[in-house]
């Protein structure tokens, strides 16, 4: 409908490689989860169950079901993967993955210490029955605040190698981790270092949680940049942002279009 009265970006229709917008369900009750996916569902391409809610919501089952319904897949937090690994139990996460019809698995490396060899090894493994979205970023501040540039660029080069279908940017749930300063805003040096390092940025997936982070990223990549973490209750408006209809982003693709 929108394109009979507006000029608008362009967005494609889901399955999507570009644009994806990753919703975080961080335990919500089991009928606000249903309207949020109801309402959002065109526009939703993943749902990320966090940390390891999965394992302490009761009937998970019926949140996948609403999830079938619309045929999006989902998969489990980072930091659940983690709690397996820590503990040696990885093949029972991959078990605990089959069982749950999850098409996805998040490999990170944002809490426990874990090389970048063994975290190729990881992906190489899981790449195996799932696509694979690697976290890249740390969840502390102090490790996170001395990550450098280049450490980023290079951690993104190898989990790609690795054959991880996606790179997640650590922001974390409150978007003020990982590539963003304590203030929320995101860290420039690490995003333009990211930005020119000349990787394909329909690989990159940034955490944005928050609308300044979700309108900054746009102005940086574009409409169809790659944005997660995403709260159900914020994907119609984040829609809004992609399409220049909230003030945000009201004039960002006015200025595009008037060159064209």
């Amino acid at each position: 409908m929108d394109s009979l009265f507006l000029d608008l970006p362009d967005r494609s229709a889901r399955p999507r490689q570009s644009g994806l917008t990753m919703v975080i369900d961080n335990g919500i009750p089991q009928r606000a989860f249903a309207d949020g996916i109801a309402s959002g569902a065109p526009y939703i391409d993943v749902v990320k169950f966090g940390w390891g809610t999965a394992l302490v919501t009761p009937d998970i089952e019926r949140k996948f079901d609403v999830l079938r319904s619309f045929d999006i897949g989902w998969y489990f937090g980072g930091t659940l993967f983690e709690k397996f690994v820590y503990q040696d139990r990885f093949e029972s996460f991959l078990t605990l993955c089959r069982l749950c019809d999850c098409r996805y698995i998040e490999v990170s490396n944002g809490t426990v210490e874990m090389g970048s060899a063994d975290k190729a090894a990881y992906i190489r493994r899981c790449a195996e029955e799932f696509t694979v979205f690697s976290e890249v970023g740390f969840k502390d501040a102090g490790r996170a605040s001395a990550l450098t540039a280049g450490q980023l660029v290079e951690a993104i080069e190898s989990d790609l190698a690795a054959g991880a279908h996606k790179i997640i940017t650590e922001a974390r749930e409150s978007g003020r981790s990982g590539i963003c300063r304590p203030d929320g805003t995101p860290r420039e040096d690490l995003v333009e270092a990211l930005l020119g390092s000349g990787t394909d940025l329909d690989r990159i997936l940034f955490e944005a949680p928050t609308k300044e982070l979700q309108t900054r990223f746009i102005e940086l990549v574009g409409t169809n940049v790659n944005l997660g973490n995403v709260a159900p209750s914020d994907v119609v408006g984040l829609e809004t942002l992609r399409l220049g209809l909230r003030s945000d982003t009201l004039t960002l693709f006015e200025r595009e279009r008037s060159r064209v």
